[in-house]
Order: C-alpha cells, then sequence, then structure tokens
C-alpha cells in the first residue's frame, strides 16, 4: 500500500497555502454489512435478526481492553435494546470504520512532511486519508473517539427506523411511539425489534439522527451505575460480552483455527539486526514423520508439518544458522546513550513560559534511564493462511488490519483486494500486534507449500523478532529561586531543562507500519531525525514559569516498538523522580509541594488528595514505605488524570510492594468496570516494567528467551490495589496507559522512604543509582 502527498492533496494555491480536496470527498460509503438469512442491515454498525438479536459490528481489535463490550453498550443504550439481545461480529476494515482521530495523531508517520501545518489540515487530511486508506487501527486509546459518535447516531437511526416501521402498522405518528428493551410500543400496541426488523430496513432514515438527550454525569462510586452521554446514567452491570467463552474457553484465537487439510507451521528467526539465514541440515529432520515441506527466505527459516510437534522437532534438528552482521549488545546501547545524552545534537521539541534562555543555571541535575522493555502478550503470534487460485485469505489478530493485508498481499504478488482478512481476538497485545511479521510470512509459506498453514511463533521467536521498547536516557536540570546553590528551602522551580536522548522509534514504527519497509532499512531513513512522539509527555503537568524539552536521536543498533505505556513511562518515571527529589532536598513534603505547583489543574489537584485519602497518606517521612506520583496524559483541558501512592514494606526475601492506591479521572466514564479493569491492568504492568528484567542482548539476541526470566509479576506478586474514579463532566480519556506510567515513579519514591536508597533506573532493581 503506497501512500502518497499526491493522493491526499490537491494542490498548492499560490500565496494561499494548501488547497485540499475535501469537498470532493464522499460522504457515504458502501455498507461493509453482509445480512445473513434472517437479518436485516440497518445502518453500517449494526443488523437486527427475525429473531430479535442485534449483532454490531466492532472494527477495532478485541485484545483484553473491552472494546467488543463498550461499542455494543453505546449501540443497546441508544437503541434502546435488551443487552441480552447484544451480538458483536468483528468488522472488516472499511471506509466506514475509518479511525480519524489516531490518523491525525500520527500524521507525522504517514505524511511527516505535510505534518502540522494547522489543525485544520491535519484533520482533513488525517479523515481522507483514514478512509481512503481503510485505516481502522487500534491504538492510543483512541477507540471511543473515533467511533463514540458515529455509533450513537447508527443506533439512533436505526431506533427511529423500528418507530417508524412500527408506526406505519399502527398508524400513528414514529416520534410518539417509545422503544425500551427490544420492544417498540404506543400504547397498548407493542412488536419486538425481530417483528420490525424487515420493514424497518425499508423505511428512509431521518436526517439527523434523533439522539437521546445528554443526562447528567452519573456517580463514577456506584458498581451499578454507568455514565453514558448518550442517554442517560444506566442500571444494571453490562458483562463483558468476552468473558464467558474465554472464561471456559471457547473463545476463538487464530490459534483455534482449523482448516481441513490444514498444516503446522514452526519458524527461525536470526538476530533481529539484518541477519541472513547461510545453512541448515535438511538431512537431520529426514527421520521426522509428518514433515509437509520447509520454506526458506533470506532471513528465516520454516518448517511445515502435520503437528505442531513435529514441526518444532524438525526445525531444531535442521540448525539454521544466521549472520549475525550487527551484533549489538546492551553494553553498546548503554554507552551510546550515555555519550550522546550530554554530548548530542538536539531538538527541541517544546518551550513553554520564558523558554530556554530562562535558565542561566542549574542548581539540581539529576538523569534517569529506562531500558528496553517487552511487550510480551501471553499469546505468541500466530496466524492462517490459505492461498488458492489467486487469492489469499489470513485469520490473524492484528491492531492494524488493513496494513498487515496490504504487507501481506505484497510479500505473495498479489493487489490486496484479492486478500481477505478474517479478524481474530487477541490473547493480549500491548501494542505488540502493530507489527505484521507473521502475517507476511504465513502468506509466503501457505503460497510456497500449496496448503492452509496455521503458523505460530515459539516463545523464543517472539523475544528474538518482537520489537521491545525504545530504551530512553533523560537529563532533567533545575534553576531554583534564589540565587546560586542549592536554593532556598521552598524549593521553587525556576526554569526546568530536559534533555530525552533516544532513538526515533515512532518514526522508525511508522516506516513499518506505512511504507512495509524492513526493520532496518526503517532505521536507516529514520536515523538522526526528531521524534515528538517518542519523547511524549516530558512537558510537566505543573505550571512553572519555563520548560524546556530536547530531544537528542540516537541509532542504537536495534529495532525498537510500541510497547503499552510507550513514552509515557519515561517521561512519567523522570519527571515524578526529580519532583521528589527537590521535595527531599529543600525540606518540602511531596504531597503539597506538587499541590504547590498545579496552578489551575483543579482535576489533578483533587486526584492528588484522593489518592492521599485512599492510601491514608503520611506524608511520605523516612521508612514510611509510601511514595507518591501523579500524571496526565492528554490535552490540559480534557487530558486523562491520574495519582498513585505506593505502599512498600521491608520482609522475607527483601522489598516488596503492597498497595497501590490511585485516584483517576477520566472524564465522563462509559463502563465503570471495564475502566477499573484497565487501570488495574495498567498498574500490575507498570509493576512490572519497574521491578522485572529488562532483556539483555549478547550478539543480537537475548541472553534468555525464557518469559520466566521477564520476572513479570505473578499472583503471588501482586499488591492489593485500590481505584477510585472522581466525578466529572469532562469528555472521556483513555484510561489504558494512565497506571502504566504512574506505576514506577511511585513505586521507586516509595523504595526511596522504606530505605533511603534512590533508584534512577528502569528496571529498579538493575543496579542504577
Amino acid at each position: 500500500m503506497e501512500i502518497t502527498r499526491r493522493g491526499l492533496i490537491g494542490g498548492a494555491a499560490v500565496g494561499g497555502g494548501l488547497l485540499i480536496s475535501w469537498w470532493a470527498l464522499p460522504r457515504n460509503y458502501p455498507n461493509p454489512l453482509t445480512p445473513a438469512r434472517g437479518e436485516h442491515v440497518l445502518g453500517a454498525w449494526l443488523k437486527i435478526a427475525e429473531d430479535g438479536v442485534v449483532s454490531v459490528a466492532v472494527p477495532q481489535l478485541e485484545m483484553g481492553q473491552g472494546i467488543t463490550t463498550l461499542i455494543p453498550q453505546i449501540v443497546a443504550e441508544e437503541l434502546g435494546a435488551d443487552w441480552r439481545q447484544i451480538a458483536v461480529e468483528p468488522a472488516a476494515a472499511a471506509a466506514a470504520y475509518a479511525n480519524a482521530p489516531l490518523a491525525e495523531r500520527w500524521i507525522g508517520l504517514w505524511d511527516p512532511v505535510t505534518a502540522g501545518l494547522s489543525e485544520n489540515t491535519d484533520e482533513m487530511l488525517a479523515h481522507r486519508f483514514a478512509t481512503s486508506q481503510r485505516f481502522t487501527a487500534t491504538a492510543d486509546g483512541t477507540s471511543l473517539a473515533a467511533y463514540e459518535q458515529p455509533v450513537r447516531e447508527a443506533a439512533a437511526t436505526a431506533r427511529a427506523m423500528l418507530a417508524m416501521e412500527a408506526a406505519t402498522r399502527w398508524e400513528t405518528s414514529w416520534e410518539e411511539c417509545q422503544v425500551e428493551a427490544g420492544i417498540v410500543s404506543f400504547g397498548d400496541s407493542r412488536a419486538t425489534f425481530g417483528e420490525l426488523a424487515s420493514g424497518a430496513a425499508e423505511q428512509s432514515p431521518p436526517d439527523p439522527p434523533p439522539l437521546k438527550p445528554e443526562a447528567p454525569n452519573a456517580n463514577p462510586h456506584s458498581s451499578q451505575t454507568l455514565n453514558n452521554q448518550s442517554g442517560g446514567a444506566l442500571t444494571g452491570s453490562f458483562p463483558r460480552i468476552d468473558l464467558p467463552s474465554k472464561v471456559d474457553g471457547s473463545h476463538r484465537f487464530a490459534g483455534d483455527v482449523r482448516l481441513p487439510g490444514m498444516v503446522y507451521a514452526a519458524i527461525r528467526h536470526g538476530p533481529n539486526n539484518g541477519s541472513e539465514l547461510t545453512d541448515f541440515s535438511v538431512e537431520a529432520a529426514q527421520g521426522i514423520t509428518g514433515i509437509v515441506g520447509a520454506v526458506k527466505t533470506k532471513r528465516w527459516l520454516a518448517v511445515a508439518a502435520t503437528t505442531s510437534w513435529a514441526a518444532q522437532r524438525a526445525l531444531q534438528a535442521m540448525e539454521p544458522q544466521f549472520t549475525a552482521d550487527f551484533p549489538v549488545s546492551s553494553e553498546d546501547i548503554t554507552a551510546r546513550l550515555d555519550t550522546l545524552l550530554t554530548s548530542g545534537d538536539s531538538f527541541k521539541i517544546a518551550e513553554i513560559g520564558f523558554g530556554e534562555e530562562a535558565m542561566t543555571r542549574v542548581d539540581l541535575a539529576r538523569r534517569y534511564e529506562v531500558d528496553a522493555f517487552h511487550a510480551a502478550p501471553v499469546e505468541t503470534a500466530s496466524a492462517v493462511a490459505r492461498f488458492s487460485d489467486g487469492r489469499l485469505e489470513l485469520w490473524i489478530a492484528s491492531q492494524a488490519p488493513e496494513q498487515a493485508r496490504a504487507a501481506a498481499a505484497k510479500a505473495v504478488g498479489l493487489s490486496v483486494e484479492d486478500v481477505a482478512l478474517y479478524p481474530m481476538s487477541a490473547g493480549g497485545s500491548f501494542d505488540a500486534r502493530l507489527e505484521h511479521d507473521h502475517a507476511i510470512e504465513v502468506a509466503h509459506i501457505a503460497k510456497e507449500l500449496g496448503k492452509p498453514v496455521q503458523l505460530t511463533w515459539s516463545r523464543r521467536e517472539e523475544m528474538i523478532r518482537s520489537r521491545p521498547s525504545a530504551p530512553v536516557f533523560t537529563l532533567i536540570g533545575a534553576q531554583l529561586a534564589g540565587g546560586e546553590g542549592a536554593g532556598p528551602p521552598s524549593g521553587i522551580i525556576d526554569a526546568l531543562k530536559l534533555r530525552v536522548a533516544t532513538p526515533p522509534s515512532t518514526h522508525e514504527f511508522g516506516k513499518r507500519l506505512f511504507g512495509n519497509l524492513t526493520p532496518w532499512a526503517a532505521i536507516r531513513e529514520t536515523t538522526g531525525q526528531k521524534d515528538a512522539l517518542a519523547v511524549e509527555g516530558t512537558v510537566p503537568p505543573y505550571d512553572l514559569p519555563s520548560v524546556t524539552v530536547r530531544h537528542i536521536p540516537v541509532e542504537t543498533g536495534y529495532p525498537a516498538g510500541r510497547v503499552r505505556g510507550n513514552a509515557h513511562v519515561a517521561s512519567a518515571f523522570g519527571i515524578e523522580s526529580f519532583i521528589d527529589e527537590i521535595a527531599t532536598e529543600s525540606g518540602r513534603e511531596p504531597l503539597s509541594y506538587r499541590m504547590s505547583m498545579l496552578g489551575s489543574d483543579v482535576r489533578l489537584a483533587a486526584c492528588l488528595q484522593r489518592a492521599a485519602t485512599l492510601a491514608q497518606w503520611d506524608g511520605g517521612s523516612d521508612q514510611s514505605g509510601q511514595g507518591l506520583a501523579c500524571y496526565r496524559i492528554g490535552d490540559a483541558p480534557t487530558g486523562g488524570r491520574i495519582a498513585c501512592v505506593a505502599t512498600a514494606r521491608r520482609g522475607e526475601g527483601g522489598l516488596r510492594v503492597t498497595r497501590l492506591s490511585a485516584a483517576v479521572d477520566i472524564g465522563r466514564i462509559v463502563n465503570l468496570d471495564i475502566a477499573r479493569q484497565q487501570i488495574e491492568g495498567g498498574l500490575l504492568f507498570g509493576l512490572g516494567i519497574a521491578l522485572g528484567n529488562s532483556p539483555t542482548m549478547r550478539s543480537g539476541l537475548p541472553e534468555s528467551f525464557e518469559y520466566s526470566d521477564l520476572g513479570l509479576p505473578k499472583l503471588v506478586d501482586c499488591p492489593e490495589i485500590v481505584v477510585d474514579f472522581l466525578p466529572s463532566s469532562q469528555p472521556h480519556a483513555d484510561p489504558g496507559e494512565l497506571g502504566v506510567a504512574v506505576a514506577s515513579p511511585a513505586i521507586a519514591n516509595a523504595l526511596f522512604s522504606a530505605t533511603g536508597l534512590r533508584l534512577r533506573r528502569l528496571p529498579l532493581l538493575s543496579g542504577g543509582l
């Protein structure tokens, strides 16, 4: 899939900037839904069957975050359906499901030349790109921003069409009909959705859709009340649709797909650094029964067999050998970051207040280091492919399905139209499934063998081939009020400057995703580039007179990818650790010190106060074991806020985090249970980053391929987690990354409180001081 500016921009006006081909854009798109027998399509988002089942199209990947409940919940509420009659249908990528907010946020990745011309230009270009390229990627918490309004409008339209059909039968006006719990009624007349569906599908939809009025914000502390913009408070639990099948094991993932004549493939990759396959022994596998064939490329070797066990045994026996042209090690990466942090060329990313000139000296400076970490989902990369009669079918879990489809098509020499992708749920992802290497591989294997193939990466291959987050070294300096030296006891910050050394990892990722480049080609094309998203969140949430952020792009010699939390992990860790250090140096209590700098951000102040109450905050005094951190993601007026108090205690085997108390403001809450799950899951993911193990590289390979060696928290390691949501009338903000970001600094500050030892490197037990 080639993306060009010419395809998005109509031309240039003399002296007038850009002329965008905006008004020529289509406003209506082909309906991507196909009805089964007894079903009737009412718009691009839902179908109603004659038995009353409402099937809702969900174009986003379900990877545990609950999107296959959130979107149907919005439909059920606006439509007036009974939750028990709601079903979910994974939607194929289509223009009707374009994720324009994510396309706008990532405009610098697919069109770096035009990005940032103006808000209006970015919005229009993003809309055109998303629709023309069928861009429906699931990322950066944009699902509700992209789909809540279209889904509401679709459901409101369908509700009106059902009422119109009923009104036609009862000879009344449709506006007088009531729609509730899957029933349309007027006086003593009643009809179910199923009874009305056929006729309703023939009605002319009203314009504009008759949306239900907004209701006052509900109390988020009640587990039985959900606040939704579309139609008032919802009572009931609205349980997750995907939960029962995941509990009983019947939920289908790509690894559960079975096709007639299907074979199973195992694959071996070399180091993730441009290595090439040099040798393997075919003879060594000849005694293993069930082998169907082997497929080799420049970068990998795959063996297919009638069982996955036979394929793995054969691959191991063949002992594939690879070159290691760029044998990068963790020591090499650290040395490059260390050297460039203070002396490397930099780009100014942000400047607020009085700017860079306001800092005439540095009274306190600290350096914070964050090693690379893996997404490490429980489900390794898995896909099924069938190549037949010049067409390719793919069963795969992908966060960017159209990009995966295009990459697979190119790999086997087909047009995108000759590839069908069937979306599957992911057993976790944490952004790992934004990559599509396994889609290319399984397509190639299926074409070469002429059989349906299921490819599942082993844990070893997942560790080798997945791209960990980029390492980040941050140097923060502060000028404190009162003259040279350490400043007065008040610790008032006059100016703050941050230098962030890290690869331009989001541009690198963008070249892979949108340009279909290999990892090494992507690194070559982006080396030395300024990357604002790679240092996102480095402007603190505090009201400071002067803040400057500079990015030092570093070529580490190893591909980097997106992992849950992304740049926010390093940003929150550096800033909130540094704020704690200033508070300690100036003798200030950490909570009141933060409160004094928040300015007009009353929402974050409320989070801090509430978290302190939940944790019975004692001021973080010596050996109390309590540490505090707060963070904001998104724009100041509407972004999500979180404050967290971590409690650590000494015990057998060392220090242990026993409790995480978090107060959260994410604006209007759509589903309280799912929001809570996202915060709790994020805090645990952050706990794993803080106290787990980062991969140590030797000669381009991890020293260990074992999942257990990542040191991820087990059930016995999980602290008590208390999460409270603050009432808010602001627009919904995504909760997915808030907990990840705030966990590490809160835990680091708690460990300092408990031991007096200040740890400035993640993972915290890696020895960085």
